[in-house]
């Protein structure tokens, strides 16, 4: 005679007997309570995100010595980052576990793991769509961020600034062409603003080279009005400048990601233990009946 299963304090376990087994065909992932845990997930991480965003503008004034610091912000933003995460991952992985159907003949051992896997699978999925939303939004930021650095590097007008981006590479070398040796004192000329701004670009991407250098600080001197060794010491100290903002853009755009980075790996955690939270009260009331019988 084959033992039945045995069912104490709302534990199943099955029978162990060759040819027979109580485990169902069904698959362990339940989707839909996936699907729905993670687009709770990623609806309330877009309007978190959408709060910390004005947040955030709000606290932050374009002069100086007034609102919050860069060191400041960076830090409230990580902070922000890891809140959306545990707030929506929290929510997505209850409502996976506690959506989910009860699974029949299961160890309690292995509903767990179902649990934990599904919440990380609806963490997954929420992680996917909020990077399918936010794709347009990221591209437009991070293009507002490089169009930023390269006003600052320039430091000419927006016009200028496009002639550094790059857009024809040989504006540079055809400039080299036809250069004159008595550089025109018409500042305000737009291509010679332009050409500055192209060979300012280079000099601060690779370093100059010296007969740029020099042919710039001719155009800076008859343009502004200098001696030449102080038109010298501008372009160095402007130079200097352009390469400092560039470099904490680029550390501020790296501690961002790992910022990013941390808080997922929080978010994909806390999905996992609110599915098995979710999923343990969803057969609460099923093991009050066992342990009742």
């Amino acid at each position: 005679m084959v033992d039945a299963p045995i069912i104490s304090r709302g534990e199943i376990y099955g029978p162990g007997v060759a040819g027979r087994t109580l485990e169902i065909a069904a698959s362990g992932i339940a989707w839909p309570a996936i699907l729905g845990g993670a687009f709770a997930a990623a609806a309330l991480a877009l309007i978190l995100l959408a709060l910390g965003s004005g947040f955030g503008l709000a606290s932050v004034s374009p002069w100086p010595n007034s609102g919050l610091s860069a060191t400041t912000f960076t830090i409230m933003a990580a902070i922000w980052l890891i809140i959306v995460q545990w707030i929506s991952a929290a929510l997505g992985g209850y409502l996976t576990g506690r959506l989910r159907t009860k699974w029949a003949g299961v160890h309690t051992h292995e509903v767990f793991f179902r649990d934990t896997a599904n919440g990380f699978l609806a963490w997954a999925v929420a992680a996917v769509i909020g990077a399918a939303v936010l794709a347009s939004a990221a591209s437009s930021l991070v293009g507002g961020g490089n169009h930023v650095v390269g006003t600052n590097a320039s430091g000419a007008s927006a016009g200028a600034s496009q002639g550094a981006s790059g857009a024809d590479p040989s504006a540079y070398y055809v400039d080299m062409l036809f250069r004159s040796n008595h550089p025109t004192t018409n500042a305000a000329n737009p291509e010679i603003r332009a050409e500055a701004t192209r060979i300012f670009a280079t000099g601060v991407k690779k370093d100059y080279v010296p007969a740029d250098k020099a042919y710039l600080t001719q155009l800076v001197a008859a343009g502004a009005g200098l001696s030449q060794a102080d038109a010298e010491n501008r372009v160095d100290e402007v130079t200097a400048r352009a390469k400092a903002d560039a470099d904490a853009a680029r550390k501020a755009g790296a501690y961002l990601s790992i910022f990013t980075g941390v808080s997922m790996l929080i978010g994909a955690f806390i999905a996992a233990a609110a599915a098995a939270l979710g999923g343990r009260h969803r057969d609460e009331p099923w093991r009050m009946l066992v342990d009742l019988n």
